[in-house]
């Protein structure tokens, strides 16, 4: 937000370029800005004061089910004390702990578990595809390129609700394919009701719409220079250390991408649980992610103040987690042309 806010200040004239502009410079600037302005009332009316008014919210107790019989009040840091204390939020780390010991789980328990399922797959997945969708030896490429992609343009709630149908424990095909094959009844999956398997349930979900990033992977593999695997052939280098010598260290800008992505979205994890599971948090609160407590908070139990202070607090989660990742990408992130002391 604030980088397209300085992006969009730097085009704009000072007053002394103005008063220098020709009659038809100025008339053009007009126009651009006519074009312009109904993008900037749109994010300010729609971006900027609601994230300024959540802010203002988390220090107050503003709740709509109240009305106006219990005017709003400033309060401070309780709603921060309060959300440390919450032990269905458990963004205290000991909360986490707790889960694994006892089996209680928390939303942002259960946020981390399922990135730490996800994540590797959700980056390795498209980049293995990538690979062999780079093979020039592979038949076909152009036409298996699209069916990957395809489903990535299918409507994200229609796909959830294909997959609730074929993962369905009763009437799903997957099942009903895995008893063809000899499987009895009671040990097929119950893919969306279990604790062990809703996990690997939404990540196959994911899975499904790897095309956007695997069609990125395959641009940053396709702009490797093909003269390094040249000088690796002479110097008999196999495939394996081609990989990790030239592939991947040309490559890590786009996988540093699709990961900061990745780890944005996973904590912003919202949709797939709420149609699924009806955002009840079944089964047993493992669905219960830190998002749909933040919207339960805040649209379901209408608890404004509580709801902003969650959302502020994943930024502040989401915003530290990005700068760690800046701040580790010399290590091993490599950009061409880069210089490094």
């Amino acid at each position: 937000m604030f980088e397209e806010l300085s992006n969009f200040r730097k085009y704009l004239p000072s007053r002394k370029s103005f008063r220098n502009m020709t009659p038809l410079a100025r008339r053009e600037l007009k126009s651009g800005m006519a074009f312009l302005t109904p993008w900037i009332i749109g994010f300010f009316a729609f971006t900027l004061l609601p994230i300024v008014a959540s802010l203002i919210f988390s220090f107050m107790n503003l709740s709509i089910t109240d009305g106006l019989l219990s005017p709003p009040k400033f309060v401070g840091f309780d709603n921060y004390v309060t959300l440390l204390n919450d032990r269905q939020a458990g963004v205290d780390p000991r909360t986490w702990i707790n889960w694994f010991s006892s089996g209680t789980p928390t939303s942002m328990g259960v946020t981390i578990t399922f990135a730490l399922v996800s994540l590797p797959i959700g980056i390795l997945f498209p980049l293995g595809l990538a690979v062999l969708m780079n093979n020039p030896n592979l038949k076909g490429k152009m036409l298996f390129r699209s069916l990957f992609y395809m489903p990535f343009i299918v409507p994200f709630v229609a796909s959830v609700f294909l997959w609730g149908g074929m993962l369905n424990s009763e009437t799903g095909w997957i099942n009903r394919v895995l008893i063809a094959l000899g499987m009895a009844k009671e040990a097929t999956p119950d893919w969306a009701n279990s604790t062990f398997w809703v996990y690997p349930t939404y990540t196959i979900m994911g899975i499904w719409g790897v095309g956007n990033a695997m069609l990125i992977m395959l641009a940053g593999l396709q702009s490797v220079p093909t003269e390094l695997y040249d000088a690796a052939t002479v110097d008999g280098a196999n495939g394996w250390h081609t990989f990790w010598k030239i592939t991947f260290p040309m490559i890590s800008p786009v996988i540093f991408y699709n990961l900061t992505l990745g780890i944005v979205g996973v904590f912003q994890y919202f949709l797939v649980p709420l149609v699924v599971n009806n955002g009840t948090g079944r089964p047993g609160g493992a669905t219960m992610f830190y998002s749909l407590y933040l919207f339960r908070n805040f649209f379901t139990f209408q608890d404004m103040s509580y709801g902003s202070t969650l959302a502020w607090f994943l930024f502040i989660i989401i915003l530290l987690i990005t700068f760690v990742l800046f701040g580790t990408a010399k290590y091993w992130v490599y950009y061409a042309g880069e210089s490094r002391s």
